[in-house]
């Protein structure tokens, strides 16, 4: 039998049909005899010893068959594998078409080749007969019917053929149904049986598993007849109601057995009641309805009613505790910082606009924003973690202060907001943020390292009726600068006077403007480097504005002013164009990455921006990487995908930059023409210390790779962080802190054929090593 033409026959089965090939073994001795008695008879007949040597060719291979069954039999007939059975078939097939070629042999001898009228008789009569046979002997192997019926009558039907005489050719035609009604009928005996054995099996599995899958769910279930009394009851169900079989629920009805979570002090008697009417309720209606019950224990249950068939009602209850806690944790996760266990900014604004929507709108009310001074230098010198520990501390110390009617919340980053729902007045607002930052001084050990706490501070105080939260914030922001422009380290409550500082602001706007106009900005490039290499392979292009009164001006201040004024555009062109000129004097190798802000993808102009800065610089499009951030993605999803497509097909490479930070970076993996994703800072924060932070980076560079994505990894600030994402992520680039600030172009092509220094210590192959 074809294995390849019989897999939907179960193993079992198959060796079973195997099998049934050795039986009657004796009925080959009887055929091996009649073949030889009528070889005789035609030798005796015709003279011609051909037909002798038939006769004996014919018994001996008959014998051979016999002997060979016998042997099978004496070995204890054991088919213990397919294998096995497949090489017993494949023995039976071929002493069956020796038998089977030897007698269609005899048949074109007798018609053909040494012609005689009972010689052809009685070779087509044992042929025919012979043929008769094999339907009940051998269906249980396909191949060896067609194998078997071919070589019979094949030579036979040739020989009719030869004699080049109408009648003939069309008795040997007449043959060939023969041929096709044989092996039709062995196929129909073997499916019979087949369809009986399966048929039966079918009904016993179905049996097994509708018991295996009723014993194996997760949670109880119980069926009910027309009178409300259990029919049907799983493991689960016996489980739950602390019972050692199902069969004892089988007879009780909905009451007797809530009345055992009452009995056993889990239920209340009045969650009894209220849980038996909406179950009965959603029966008789033949509505779904869920209820959810708390235990006494701390569990959490939720039952489950609904219409069966044939009057069969079921009700299913689970453990749902964890999804309880977890959909309570999830509601945690949404309104309060993961780092300081403070309410978020969302959830700030909602609790200080309840609480003023409360109580006398004569009341005075306050608002606090306190900010690190200098916190930046702590994250870029020490690293974030560090950073972040030095943020949990200050956190653990204005929670000290959060109570009746007064808010306490992270906004984000090092800043923090307090509420105080109720001041005297000014005076009382000095003692209450002149104890807090007292409070706040002193140094903390973060990680060995010895940090003194320094921040400042704004204020503003109010009627209820004269604010709300959006302009406390506001005004509060406005000292929080002065403070800061004062000196850092202490706080300045609002004044009026302090609205210069929003002219100071437009002013800042006017100069940026002019900046931009006059290309007044430089372009520095931050190193990406080769993982397998430890060299440069590519940079990302960095903005920078030198104000020629103010010094430096972080991005940070000054892209936020720039998209405000709406001129982040003609600020990507310049980043764009100075990138691809520097870009074309570097080594071939060596590419260059330049960050679109979303408006940039609101315009259209921006691939034909791209296509004329290629042009003009001559840089070949490959080595030009966009990264695009998910904002932009977000913001037209439509508009975006077509000016990426746009850009991809002008050769240019796309990576997804701050991979892992929005809500739906996934979905974008195969629904954008990516290149390569940048997997965002903030996986790295604890990543040699949290083994689930490790197995998500290296299951977003492994996800990356299925999906032919290249991946860079920002934010490495450690030498411990490199050995590990060389070692254990591996992915393909690597960029932060660790491999020094942002590069002048000159700088880059000068660095750009030099191997980092910790390629050594890495075991990474250079050609030489950076000084």
């Amino acid at each position: 039998m074809d294995r390849a033409k019989t897999e939907d026959i179960p193993a079992d089965v198959y060796i079973q049909f195997v099998r049934a090939l050795s039986d009657n073994a004796y009925m080959l001795v009887v055929g091996g005899v009649c073949y030889w008695i009528l070889g005789l008879m035609i030798y005796l007949r015709t003279h011609d010893p051909l037909y002798l040597g038939f006769a004996f060719l014919l018994l001996s291979i008959s014998l051979w068959r016999y002997f060979s069954i016998r042997s099978f039999h004496r070995a204890g007939s054991p088919i213990p594998t397919v294998e096995k059975a497949e090489a017993w078939e494949r023995g039976y097939i071929l002493k069956g078409s020796a038998q089977g070629l030897a007698l269609g042999s005899l048949c074109f001898v007798s018609i053909y080749l040494r012609p005689d009228d009972f010689a052809e008789l009685a070779a087509v009569s044992l042929a025919l007969t012979t043929l008769l046979t094999v339907v009940g002997r051998s269906y249980g192997s396909r191949r060896m019917v067609q194998i078997f019926s071919v070589t019979l009558i094949g030579p036979a039907a040739l020989a009719l053929f030869l004699r080049m005489d109408v009648p003939d050719f069309v008795l040997g035609l007449m043959i060939i149904p023969t041929t096709i009604v044989t092996i039709s009928s062995a196929d129909h005996v073997r499916n019979v049986l087949f369809s009986a054995v399966i048929g039966h099996r079918q009904a016993k599995e179905l049996a097994q598993r509708f018991d295996r899958a009723l014993n194996t769910m997760s949670h109880g279930l119980v069926m009910l007849d027309s009178n409300g009394k259990v029919v049907v009851a799983n493991a689960e169900a016996a489980h739950l109601m602390s019972l050692k079989s199902p069969d004892q629920l089988l007879g009780r009805s909905i009451h007797s057995l809530l009345l055992r979570g009452v009995a056993g002090g889990m239920l209340a008697p009045k969650d009894c009641r209220y849980i038996e009417a909406q179950l009965t309720r959603a029966l008789r209606e033949g509505r779904d309805r869920k209820v959810l019950v708390s235990l006494a224990n701390g569990q959490h249950y939720e039952f489950s009613a609904r219409e069966g068939s044939q009057e069969l009602g079921v009700i299913t209850f689970e453990d749902v505790t964890a999804r309880v806690e977890a959909e309570e944790k999830i509601r945690f996760m949404a309104r309060y910082d993961s780092l300081t266990g403070l309410p978020n900014r969302a959830y700030f604004h909602e609790l200080v606009g309840e609480a003023m929507a409360l109580g006398s709108r004569d009341r005075l009310c306050a608002l606090a924003v306190i900010d690190l001074d200098d916190f930046k230098s702590v994250n870029d010198t020490l690293g974030h973690p560090v950073g972040d520990g030095l943020i949990y501390a200050v956190a653990e110390r204005l929670a000290a202060v959060a109570g009746q009617g007064v808010n306490v919340s992270r906004f984000g980053g090092d800043e923090f907001m307090i509420f105080f729902d109720r001041v005297e007045d000014e005076s009382h607002l000095n003692t209450l943020l002149d104890h807090i930052f007292a409070d706040l001084q002193g140094e903390v050990d973060v990680a060995g390292h010895g940090l003194r706490i320094q921040a400042s501070g704004g204020a503003v105080l109010s009627k209820v009726k004269d604010t709300d939260v959006d302009a406390m914030i506001v005004k509060a922001d406005l000292a929080l600068y002065k403070a800061k422009e004062l000196g850092k380290n202490s706080w300045r409550l609002f004044e009026a006077a302090m609205d210069a500082a929003f002219r100071n602001r437009q002013l800042m706007k006017a100069d940026l403007r002019n900046a931009v106009q006059a290309r007044e900005l430089r372009v520095v490039y931050q190193p990406i480097v080769a993982v397998n290499t430890m060299r440069i392979a590519s940079c990302e292009a960095l903005c920078r504005w030198d104000h020629p009164d103010l010094g430096p001006i972080s991005p940070s201040v000054f892209i936020p002013l720039a998209e405000e004024m709406g001129i982040v555009s003609d600020i990507s062109t310049f980043v764009l164009e100075a990138a691809c000129a520097e870009c074309a004097k570097w080594p071939a190798q060596t590419g260059v990455s330049v960050n679109l802000s979303a408006k940039d993808f609101r315009n259209r102009d921006i691939v034909e921006k791209v296509r004329d800065a290629l042009a003009k610089s001559g840089l070949a499009a490959h080595r030009l990487e966009i990264e695009v951030t998910e904002t932009a993605l977000l913001d037209d999803k439509s508009l975006t995908r077509e000016s990426i497509e746009e850009l991809k097909a002008l050769g240019a490479r796309i990576a997804l930059d701050d991979f892992g930070t929005g809500y739906s970076s996934l979905s974008y993996l195969h629904k954008l023409p990516l290149d390569k994703i940048k997997i965002d800072r903030s996986f790295l924060v604890d990543v040699n210390q949290n083994r689930q932070s490790l197995d998500l980076l290296k299951g977003i560079v492994g996800l990356s790779r299925t999906l032919g994505l290249s991946v860079t990894i920002e934010g490495v600030e450690t030498f411990e962080q490199l050995k590990t994402l060389v070692h254990l992520v591996k992915p393909d680039f690597l960029q932060g802190f660790l491999f020094g600030a942002a590069l002048s172009a000159s700088g880059i092509e000068t660095m750009s054929t030099v191997t980092w220094p910790f390629a050594a210590d890495l075991h990474i192959a250079g050609k030489r090593t950076a000084s």
